[in-house]
């Protein structure tokens, strides 16, 4: 028999079946953020359970920290010190990994545990945080939980998940210059609508895949879950091993040789089947940017704000999303105005996506009309950007450095640009105040954003670097 990736990933941590299609599964890693983090150690601490393997549990201060340089334990969310105090408090007493504020490690948590090796092709690794399936795209069994799961993970290395229907999508071709990842997901979204990947796991596959970095892939699976997919997948190769190695918490001597073995059998079989598949070709996707308030609301940006279609409750949801998003249908894309670009998020912080915005942003300058923030997604992704001398020219472009975190990816009360400001972001939701009170979220990549703040308006970024 040959299996799908998703098949061979769940039967190597599977300790046993349950019935009705779930079972009990092996969790290896287990990672914590202080937004929610706190809530399950301080849970976990007042019911008398231990944790059962310290050594396996990382925390990161990310979600509420204030990202403005010269940082300390206040943030602008009320009640934000609070969350950072305790998940200090509680970390340290249960003697887990933990990156506090001024750490060299601090950052994004999904954005950390890449770069450290926490997560290794295979590992079952699991977050309270929808996005944790961006960790599929090294080929491991990453997804997110709530707070009283994240309890019995702690306690007990394993936790009662029901088994996922299977789902291939394929990306046919090679991408067009300027397109990236992000382009990809969105397209795939727009097309298919945010709930076609519901009960499904998803892996990605197809010669376009094969050709993205690691970083990209990340970003492809991190919106796996705006497909409401479980996870999102794709298969090791010589490119995913490559990045691994090295690693600080990735195997080292005889063990990466034994690893390495291993994880050259982590993907798909040839003529392994899926419950569902959908094909893309690659020549389809161009620069795309959302119109609406859902991630399926999307289009080129030389595409415009499409006409009410479909059902009762589509036409109503449309017209909803063009109402608060204060647009018509027709508008042209390329003619709507921007207040604000943000460079960030675990989808597109990363040290490839800030690479690319830089090598844009030489010799140009951001709209006087637009305010430009730029947050790395890691203090290791901060640190490398700066010695390139990346910081310089985002700088000099008028782009605000700052320090690592999720920052305006979305509010609770803290970091916005202001209300009701037409925002141009790499992140990966755009719901109805998502940023801030009233705040309108455009959706699109890093070259994207770059390319708009530097005209005032959505456009895309050519080829040849110009906007």
């Amino acid at each position: 028999m040959t299996d799908c990736l998703f098949e061979k990933l769940w039967q190597i941590h599977e300790v046993r079946m349950l019935g009705d299609s779930e079972s009990l599964l092996n969790i290896d890693r287990i990672f914590l953020h202080e937004r929610t983090g706190s809530i399950a150690l301080l849970s976990l601490a007042k019911s008398g359970y231990q944790i059962d393997d310290p050594s396996s549990v990382f925390c990161t201060m990310d979600h509420i920290v204030s990202t403005k340089l010269g940082r300390d334990d206040n943030t602008e969310m009320p009640g934000g010190k609070d969350f950072i105090t305790a998940t200090r408090k509680s970390a340290n007493a249960a003697g887990i990994n933990l990156f506090d504020l001024g750490h060299p490690h601090q950052g994004i948590v999904h954005v950390v545990s890449p770069e450290l090796g926490i997560v290794l092709p295979g590992i079952s690794i699991v977050c309270p945080d929808s996005h944790t399936c961006t960790l599929g795209g090294l080929g491991a069994l990453a997804f997110g939980i709530g707070s009283t799961d994240a309890e019995h993970a702690l306690a007990t290395k394993t936790l009662r998940v029901k088994k996922p229907k299977t789902m291939r999508i394929n990306f046919q071709g090679s991408l067009r210059p300027g397109v990236t990842a992000k382009d990809m997901i969105l397209h795939l979204i727009g097309e298919h609508g945010t709930n076609a990947g519901a009960g499904y796991a998803v892996e990605f596959s197809g010669e376009a895949i094969n050709q993205l970095n690691i970083e990209a892939r990340l970003t492809l699976c991190n919106m796996a879950v705006e497909f409401s997919a479980s996870t999102g997948l794709v298969g090791v190769d010589d490119t995913t091993i490559e990045y691994v190695r090295g690693r600080k918490y990735a195997p080292q001597g005889e063990l990466w040789d034994k690893a390495a073995q291993h994880w050259q059998g982590l993907h798909s079989d040839d003529d392994a089947l899926f419950d569902r598949e959908i094909n893309i070709d690659c020549a389809d996707i161009a620069p795309t940017v959302t119109w609406g308030t859902s991630p399926q609301d999307a289009t080129a940006v030389t595409g415009s704000v499409p006409q009410l279609s479909g059902d009762k409750s589509a036409r109503s949801s449309m017209a909803r999303a063009m109402q608060y998003m204060n647009l018509a249908p027709g508008t042209k894309i390329q003619d709507i105005r921007i207040d604000a670009a943000f460079i960030g998020s675990c989808t597109n912080s990363r040290l490839s996506d800030l690479r690319a915005v830089a090598e844009f942003l030489k010799g140009k300058r951001v709209s006087p009309s637009v305010s430009a923030i730029c947050v790395p997604g890691s203090s290791s992704v901060k640190r490398a950007a700066e010695a390139e001398g990346l910081d310089k020219v985002l700088i000099a472009a008028g782009f605000e450095w700052r320090e690592s975190g999720c920052s305006m990816c979305f509010y609770a009360g803290g970091e916005t640009f202001g209300p009701n400001m037409r925002v141009i972001s790499s992140t990966n939701r755009n719901f109805e105040g998502r940023q801030g009170p009233g705040t309108k979220t455009h959706l699109a990549s890093p070259l994207t954003v770059a390319a708009s703040a530097c005209s005032g308006y959505i456009c895309g970024a050519t080829a040849d670097g110009s906007s």
